[in-house]
């Protein structure tokens, strides 16, 4: 379902049919049956997951991820007493009487070029929705005060649309070669802004604020009103991702004051650790705030602008809010690291009281948790596992998280039977020789420990996330790769997301560093413990940001890393998606962008690289592959080359691109 509430088919599954499933955090899956009912609704979560579709009644689907409170925004929206309609002619906005059908006219500053109908080309250029049309010429996007006598419309600076261009050399349904188009901003890049203007219905009259304090936005959004119409609040992202603020807005005089101002150093993770609940009736705010050098929440009083009291806290981070009871005045959440003795990626669940007293763990067995209540929230079944250890099922009480009993554990012992040994994590210090670094270790079928194996790591150092699996799962994949005769690891290095702020910040205009001094002392680690680990023999691939990484980890640590395939990498962030690669190196464009660039370093490669792109990937512009292949060319390097006609994103998730990268370490790594 896509972000306007349109299917976009992907297929048809026959009974007994498994399919595997790219996707992206908070991504929404209908599933229907042939006729049209719906049989289940996932909301795609950063861990993956596994969806049965049994054909039991679909349950009401309780993830909420950012939850930010009561937010009355809308398009063409009555008025709340029913009498009047907004609506956008010749870019301003206009009111008509439901009844009379009389018209006002409330602004007369819109353009072609800063129009007050709502916006669609942000979706297009910036959220990856190339595919999204313009809104009806007449629709606008407002918010009316409860009283009916304001209403706030974003008016919108249009600008250039870039356009990224492909070729698909062979189409199924015609002999000569298609150019595609889409339309995809890159760092740098001017972006659409929308700007909130006020106005009082009365007197058709615009009443002035003082935008000095939400100059230059990323985004404003999450408009909300004051029950007594007196205000009205919103979210303000500065473009660079270094200031936050909550805003209030006076309507009287148009007096715009802080409630929140964050600024910090580095960045906000604001695509991930953004939360805001306004609750108006107590003149209360809940924020998510990594200003201790943790993610946790604070409790504001409105009025004042202070904080009231921290409300999570400690040497561990909060990951998501499940939900805020204003009654017992109680939040429900999903915290990191709440256990110091586990694993700090396993994903526990509490409840906490707004004052941050009586913190209640809902779970405690080792490992990484998910929870489904019974119909009156009064149990729950709580199901955890780890990589290695197949998934545990207790019944627990929801008033206290005790024990009812234990439902069933998960048996794997036929898999061990076969020969088949479980991912092992492992632990080892990483660049400051205290901060632990986790990972996993996969072993072929019937391995033995008096042989010698090559190492591959399979590689993703996003900073959006944490991406070693911390939950029991088939590890086909890495298995498939085992098998040929290799040890495979997976590392989560600094700069990944979900442990401190100090250890996330290591990617700040960093990219390039991407974990490697914390991977490569863990691999030695892993292997002074597993001598049949062989370092004279180590590989690396990935994709995307993994691409970028392993074709790095040749360019930059060419001492450790001998073989390397690269799938698809945004190889200079100015040439990749704006949001993501402005969110970690960061606004302006600055030196640190072309110094980072593999384009830039593809003079230092060294050892063995198969260079991978598909000719119609639509998430990362395929020329980024193209111009490393002309500088490796330009430096006289020996590299291959593989364009996959008619692949997108992901050409080594194709039946040849899968087999080619397999052959590719067999050659370079076992003969």
């Amino acid at each position: 379902m896509d972000a306007q509430g349109k299917r976009q088919a992907y297929g048809t599954l026959e009974p007994d049919q498994r399919r595997n499933q790219h996707t992206f955090t908070n991504h929404r899956w209908l599933v229907t049956d042939v006729d049209d009912a719906t049989l289940a609704v996932f909301t795609a979560v950063e861990e993956g997951g596994l969806a049965i579709i049994d054909g039991s009644k679909p349950q009401e689907e309780r993830r909420t991820r950012r939850r930010r409170g009561r937010t009355s925004q809308s398009q063409n929206a009555t008025s709340p007493d029913g009498q009047w309609q907004p609506f956008v002619r010749d870019h301003n906005l206009w009111l008509r009487h439901t009844e009379t059908k009389k018209e006002r006219q409330l602004s007369t500053d819109g353009t072609a070029e800063d129009s007050y109908h709502r916006d669609a080309s942000r979706s297009r250029l910036m959220g990856m929705q190339y595919d999204t049309p313009d809104f009806p010429e007449d629709q606008a996007r407002v918010t009316w005060s409860p009283d009916s006598n304001y209403v706030v419309a974003m008016k919108t600076r249009q600008v250039a649309e870039r356009r990224v261009y492909m070729v698909e050399s062979s189409p199924k349904d015609q002999l000569q070669p298609k150019l595609h188009s889409y339309p995809y901003l890159k760092p740098g890049d001017d972006i659409p802004v929308g700007m909130p203007h006020l106005f009082n219905v009365d007197t058709q009259q615009e009443i002035d604020m003082d935008t000095s304090l939400f100059a230059n936005p990323w985004s404003i959004g999450d408009i909300q009103w004051d029950p007594d119409s007196s205000a009205f609040g919103f979210l303000f992202n500065q473009r660079g991702h270094q200031t936050l603020r909550v805003l209030a807005v006076n309507v009287a005089t148009g007096e715009v004051k802080a409630i929140v101002n964050e600024e910090c150093e580095t960045f906000f993770d604001y695509s991930n650790k953004q939360y805001m609940r306004i609750l108006p009736d107590t003149h209360e705010l809940i924020w998510m705030s990594e200003r201790s050098g943790w993610n946790h929440l604070y409790l504001y009083d409105t009025l004042t602008g202070q904080v009231k009291n921290p409300i999570t806290r400690g040497q561990w981070v909060v990951r998501a809010i499940d939900r805020v009871d204003t009654e017992t005045r109680q939040i429900w959440f999903r915290a990191m690291g709440i256990f110091p003795e586990q694993d700090p990626y396993h994903i526990h669940y509490a409840r906490i009281d707004f004052d941050g007293k009586h913190l209640t763990r809902l779970t405690a067995g080792n490992g990484t948790h998910s929870l489904e209540y019974s119909p009156d929230q009064r149990f729950y079944i709580d199901t955890f596992s780890r990589a290695d250890l197949p998934p545990a099922h207790e019944l627990r009480k929801t008033e206290d998280g005790s024990l009812v009993c234990e439902l069933e554990q998960a048996d794997a012992s036929e898999l061990t039977a076969s020969g088949r040994t479980l991912p092992e994590p492992f632990v080892a210090a990483g660049r400051d020789g205290k901060t632990n670094i986790y990972g996993l270790i996969h072993r072929p079928l019937n391995y033995d420990p008096d042989k010698s194996y090559p190492v591959i790591e399979a590689i993703y150092a996003g900073p959006h996330g944490a991406h070693v699996s911390k939950s029991f799962r088939s590890s086909a994949g890495q298995w498939a790769m085992a098998d040929l005769g290799f040890i495979i690891v997976q590392i989560d290095g600094m700069g990944t997301n979900w442990r401190s702020k100090a250890f996330h910040d290591v990617c700040w205009q960093n990219l390039v560093d991407a974990g490697f001094p914390d991977r490569v002392l863990w691999i030695k680690a892993a292997a002074k413990r597993y001598p049949y680990m062989d370092l004279d023999r180590v590989g690396i691939y990935g994709g995307s940001a993994g691409g970028q990484n392993s074709l790095g980890a040749l360019l930059t640590h060419g001492d450790f890393y001998k073989v390397a395939v690269s799938d698809c990498g945004c190889h200079d962030n100015r040439m990749d998606k704006i949001w993501w690669n402005e969110q970690w190196m960061g606004y302006p464009i600055g030196p640190h962008y072309d110094a980072q660039s593999n384009v830039t370093l593809a003079k230092h490669l060294t050892g063995k690289l198969l260079l991978v792109v598909g000719e119609l990937d639509r998430n990362v512009d395929p020329a980024s592959s193209m111009q490393v292949a002309n500088a490796l060319i330009k430096a006289d390097k020996d590299f291959d080359l593989l364009v996959i006609p008619g692949a997108g994103h992901g050409a080594t998730g194709t039946a040849y691109g899968r087999r080619r990268l397999r052959d590719y370490f067999v050659e370079h790594l076992l003969k």
